[in-house]
């Protein structure tokens, strides 16, 4: 007969991923968030790098709630998730009006919001 392992309570988890390479992780992802955004010259392309940026905030902010045994971490993470939801939303639609009022999404040849 197999047993069932039941994990360990709060506060009284095993460590398995240290806190340095969660962070390490977290600040890699945002460096390439961060790098996609500025070379970048799509404007989906510069929304994808900023949800990358987002999501690497997100592990983050999960990392240090897990260290210090909060579950505020945790919250703030639902905050983010919802501020990027409404971001991409709003940013797809000003995307798509921007490409069928000037038949580009390049920002680059957006310089200008004259009508």
């Amino acid at each position: 007969m197999q047993q069932h392992r039941t994990g360990p309570a709060w506060g009284q988890e095993e460590k398995l991923i240290p806190l340095s390479h969660t962070i390490l992780l977290s600040a890699v992802l945002f460096a390439v968030g961060t790098v996609g955004f500025l070379v970048r010259r799509s404007a989906v392309m510069m929304l994808v790098c900023v949800e990358i940026m987002l999501n690497a905030a997100n592990i983050a902010f999960i990392a240090f709630a897990r260290h210090h045994l909060s579950m505020a971490g945790h919250i703030w993470v639902f905050v983010v998730i919802t501020v990027a939801a409404g971001e991409a939303a709003i940013g797809l639609a000003l995307i798509v009006a921007l490409a069928r009022e000037r038949g580009t999404i390049q920002v680059d040849e957006l310089r200008s919001l004259k009508g």
